[in-house]
């Protein structure tokens, strides 16, 4: 017999129901979300596993943000539970709400919701575990706290750039350097007024330039002429303003530094743990898959044995189609499921838009599928080809070698 627990999980409490193989209700139990109500329930498994003389234990929970972190892997990793056969799913919420809509006449209580995820659970077909090993949990709590910093950094420069449109509305058509250049943002947060920099002598600008951007630019003369060309074009403004809004742009300078100097410190440290996961070769000898995309993608996926297969790695990241047919009917336009790992498929997505313009077989597949459709060819192509991706990134990381792209045929000579 196979025992299922099903718990729902909060921020105070884990409600939990057991259930065996015939769909019998056996007990229900309530504990803190806390180590020793933790505890108390592991307990409880372990009694009832030995009174019913089961063969596996099933624990399911819903995939509730950090709330089920904690109680799955201590359920995962606890050696009592190892020593008679546990397994641990984490399961998607809308899963749970889609099953739970088979029963109609079930009123919405926590313990009911422990109820389905045991039922769930005693009807199979769940590929996902908890297993994830700790350089895999530590490498996700970097590559998900970048994400949040990098888009962090392109919100604070979009908010940047409509103050500097304040300033100096010329700037960004005249001058064709990055605004977000050591040397444009020192003489940004200088406070210089627009008829400071239009009257500078441009010799002593492009000597700014040239020093403040550590000898970067190829003709520093020439951006310190369209940068004075953009101050004699643009509006001026009021004194009161004028020092409200550089006081707003060094602030956002500042911001934009700060995050920059966050990410220098996370890639040191996501470099570390990539260092001792051997996956981290296999991905990286793919033309496109620097370190940010590799460590996303093994962040997310983790041990490559939880999946079944790669269309189980698809399905988690949300990279599978539904398909609509009826009889020999069969729909063409499908659309992608909505649910799976946002993280994983931000990283699949982004790095095959990067293989795509180095990998010969992924460009052809890529345009191939952009030819095909009239209308959004460029974004349905490339989600194409990131599922095309997984299956390559399934085989790397199973069988543990490194990318060796396809030969063509040539034609034999006569």
């Amino acid at each position: 017999m196979t025992l299922f627990v099903g718990i729902d999980v909060s921020s105070k409490e884990l409600e939990t129901c057991f259930m065996n193989t015939d769909g019998d209700k056996l007990e229900t139990l309530t504990v803190k979300n806390n180590l020793e109500g933790a505890a108390h329930l592991r307990d409880r498994i372990v009694a009832l596993a030995d009174k019913h003389a089961v063969s596996e234990i099933h624990i399911g929970l819903e995939s509730t943000s950090v709330y089920s972190w904690h109680p799955a892997m201590y359920l995962h990793s606890d050696p009592t539970l190892q020593e008679r056969h546990t397994k641990v799913f984490t399961m998607n919420p809308k899963l749970v709400s889609k099953f739970r809509e088979t029963y109609p006449d079930l009123n919405k209580t926590d313990r009911l919701d422990a109820w389905v995820i045991a039922d769930r659970l005693r009807f199979g077909r769940l590929t996902t575990t908890i297993v994830m090993q700790e350089q895999y949990v530590a490498l996700q709590r970097l590559t998900r706290m970048r994400f949040h910093l990098i888009h962090n950094l392109t919100r604070e420069k979009q908010y940047f750039l409509q103050n500097l449109f304040y300033k100096c509305n010329a700037f960004t058509t005249e001058v064709e350097s990055s605004v977000f250049g050591h040397a444009i943002l020192e003489m940004l947060s200088e406070k210089y007024s627009l008829d400071d920099i239009a009257t500078m002598d441009v010799g002593d600008l492009a000597d700014y330039l040239r020093d403040k951007g550590r000898n970067r630019f190829p003709d520093p003369e020439n951006v310190a002429r369209c940068i004075q060309k953009a101050a004699r074009a643009s509006y001026r403004l009021s004194k009161v303003v004028e020092d409200s809004i550089d006081l707003v742009l060094g602030t956002s300078i500042q911001a934009i530094r700060s995050i920059q100097a966050q990410l220098k410190d996370l890639d040191k440290a996501i470099e570390q743990i990539l260092e001792t996961i051997p996956g981290s070769l296999c991905l990286r000898s793919v033309p496109g898959i620097d370190r940010v995309y590799a460590a996303g993608i093994l962040a997310e996926i983790g041990d490559i044995e939880r999946f079944s297969d790669q269309a189980a790695v698809a399905k988690y990241a949300g990279l599978t189609w539904r398909k609509s047919q009826s009889g020999a009917f069969e729909a063409e336009d499908t659309k992608r499921i909505k649910s799976g790992n946002r993280f994983l498929r931000y990283y699949l997505v982004e790095a095959a838009n990067s293989v795509k313009n180095r990998d010969e077989e992924f460009g052809e597949y890529y345009r191939k599928k952009y030819k095909e459709v009239p209308k959004h060819q460029h974004k349905r192509a490339l989600v194409l080809t990131a599922r095309k991706l997984v299956r390559l990134v399934d085989v790397l990381l199973r069988n543990g070698q490194l990318y060796t792209p396809r030969k063509k045929a040539t034609p034999a000579k006569d």
